[in-house]
Order: C-alpha cells, then sequence, then structure tokens
C-alpha cells in the first residue's frame, strides 16, 4: 500500500474517520504524523505504537566495503539506520493471515 493509497482509504472509510474529512485534510494529517515520527527519529528516539510495533536508530560501525562494479575496496562510515520492529499483535496477523491464504 502506499502513502496515497492509505490516504484515499481513510478519506473514503466512514468507519475510520468520524467526521468524514477531505482527502486533503487526510492528506495533511498523514504528513503531520509521518514528520513528526521522522523528527523524533532523528532526534534518536525511540517510537512504539501499541499492536504494531516499534521503530528505533541501530548503529551501523564504519566498515570496508567493495564497489560492485570495480571491485575496488571503498571505506564506508558509520551511521545510524532506522529499524522497524513488528510488534506481537502484528506478527500473529500477519502470520494467521499468510497460513489462510497458503
Amino acid at each position: 500500500m502506499t502513502k496515497s493509497e492509505l490516504i484515499a482509504l481513510l478519506a473514503e472509510n466512514p468507519l475510520l474517520v468520524q467526521d468524514r474529512m477531505s482527502v486533503k485534510e487526510v492528506d495533511e494529517a498523514v504528513n503531520r504524523i509521518i514528520n513528526v515520527m521522522a523528527g523524533a527519529l532523528a532526534q534518536g528516539n525511540r517510537i512504539e505504537i501499541r499492536g504494531f510495533g516499534s521503530f528505533a536508530l541501530n548503529y551501523r560501525p564504519p566498515r570496508i566495503g567493495r564497489n560492485p562494479k570495480t571491485g575496488q575496496s571503498v571505506d564506508v562510515p558509520a551511521k545510524y539506520a532506522p529499524h522497524f520492529k513488528a510488534g506481537k499483535e502484528m506478527r500473529e496477523r500477519v502470520d494467521a493471515f499468510a497460513k489462510k491464504n497458503k
């Protein structure tokens, strides 16, 4: 599902949006949520959404990599990368769906 598909789904479904928000209002709300989450991660904070999962930063130490085209060694600097870990409820729902549709 893409962000635009999510926005359209939220805007069209009266069960998800009580007061029938316009597509533009839903788009602004989704963008605000994403921006707040990205800002929290950029500040080094962890985000936890119960029943869904958590977002945190993983430290990746510096290493020596290889250019796949030339085979030449390349220094890859240390960095922090966002990491998502699905919550127990989410894992169980996905697993049940996968087993049902096998």
